[in-house]
């Protein structure tokens, strides 16, 4: 492209226009900035300087000066309860909530914020009717989860099971793995009633929203038990397979004893020695070996275990293989094996934990709930070295 005289004249004029905006940028930065009253910029300089305490002080003047900085109420009013300052952040939030002037944007955002002061507060009851008022508003997601956590501390199953529809509904989400596990606490509730009849019903509405609930099928098993139905626990227990079969471990016991009710131990060890060729797991494989041991002797467990941790090397499977050899050793070399058992044990506790996949909490038993982080169905029924995780 050739160049044009006339650009020469284009270029400074560009320059001038860019000059005057910043220039009035500027001045009307200035102006408003004049504005805004002297505790803003106070509050400004304590951020910075890391003096929380002071800062938020400053701010409160500002809000004294200028009841019409909106967002400076919200802000404090969030800072408050993060701080744990809840009846400060409550009369923050309810003085906005109550303003006539406010608009109908605000007037939500004040709402959902003073609920979840109710909440932090434990004021159940005011929380829940918050963020009710807010299902019709942009903060109705937000809100359903807050119910659907109030519902849960409160052990309100059947209102936190219609929470789980209407997210399911809202989100097109499924929130089958919670709702099933509220049915479950149904079951649990209505068994220590002895209503056997209720229980079986919210067991089996478990698995119509979740096909996969092994825990409902476990806790179906366990009814069939106790009403003397050895047979049918142990056909409603092999449906684990299909649902989940690294939960196998979790009724390997329950199986085998029923077996050994209906004179059919036999056939039970031989269904757990093939689970454990399908689906390999510590635990299953600990069931087998006092199995074993119990019918067939030392040498019989020893050989199990020895071709197990052939085929899966793990340093949990090296711990049971020195128990068993512990059975058969000499008194002369019986010192030698301890002690190198001893010290593997010491090793394999921490990798003998079940770990929640979503908080990493971990715990020497099995739970459904997590108790930290209060999530359903987050823990793995293997140990954590034969989940590859580490300490």
């Amino acid at each position: 492209m050739e160049f044009e005289l006339w650009m020469l004249l284009v270029f400074p004029l560009f320059f001038v226009m860019g000059w005057l905006t910043a220039r009035m940028d500027i001045k009307e930065l200035l102006s408003e900035s004049s504005l805004l009253p002297r505790s803003y910029f106070q509050g400004l300089n304590f951020l910075l300087s890391e003096q929380q305490d002071k800062a938020i002080e400053a701010f409160i003047e500002v809000v004294k000066v200028d009841p019409q900085t909106i967002e400076l109420h919200f802000a404090l009013g969030s800072l408050f309860r993060k701080r744990g300052e809840v009846d400060r952040a409550l009369r923050m939030h309810l003085n906005l909530v109550e303003r006539a002037d406010l608009d109908e944007t605000k007037k939500q955002q004040a709402l959902f914020e003073l609920a979840q002061d109710y909440l932090k507060a434990g004021i159940m009851d005011r929380a829940e009717v918050a963020f009710q008022q807010l299902l019709t508003s942009p903060y109705a997601k937000e809100s359903l989860d807050f119910l659907l956590e109030i519902y849960q501390k409160e052990k309100d199953w059947l209102k936190a099971i219609d929470i789980c529809q209407r997210l399911t509904d809202l989100t097109g989400q499924p929130y089958k793995k919670e709702a099933s596990a509220f049915f479950c606490e149904l079951a649990t509730y209505e068994l220590s009633r002895k209503q056997i009849d209720a229980a079986r019903v919210h067991l089996e509405q478990a698995l119509e929203v979740n096909p996969q609930a092994v825990r409902a099928t476990i806790m179906l098993g366990d009814m069939e038990i106790a009403a003397g139905n050895h047979k049918l626990a142990i056909e409603t227990w092999k449906n684990i397979e299909n649902q989940d079969a690294q939960y196998l471990p979790l009724a390997a016991e329950k199986m085998l004893i029923a077996f050994r009710h209906i004179d059919c131990e036999d056939e039970g060890i031989s269904l757990l020695q093939e689970y454990q060729g399908k689906y390999p797991s510590q635990d299953l494989m600990n069931v087998l070996f006092q199995a074993v041991l119990k019918r067939d002797g030392a040498t019989a467990a020893n050989h199990l275990v020895r071709s197990e941790l052939q085929r899966n090397p793990t340093l949990l499977g090296l711990d049971k293989f020195l128990e068993a050899r512990l059975l058969e050793v000499t008194e002369k070399n019986r010192a030698d094996v301890e002690m190198v058992k001893n010290l593997v044990h010491q090793r394999t506790r921490s990798l003998a934990m079940y770990y929640c996949s979503s908080c990493g909490f971990k715990a020497r038993q099995f739970y459904w709930h997590c108790p930290a982080c209060h999530g359903w169905e987050t823990y793995s029924p293997k140990r954590s070295e034969e989940t590859g995780l580490r300490i």
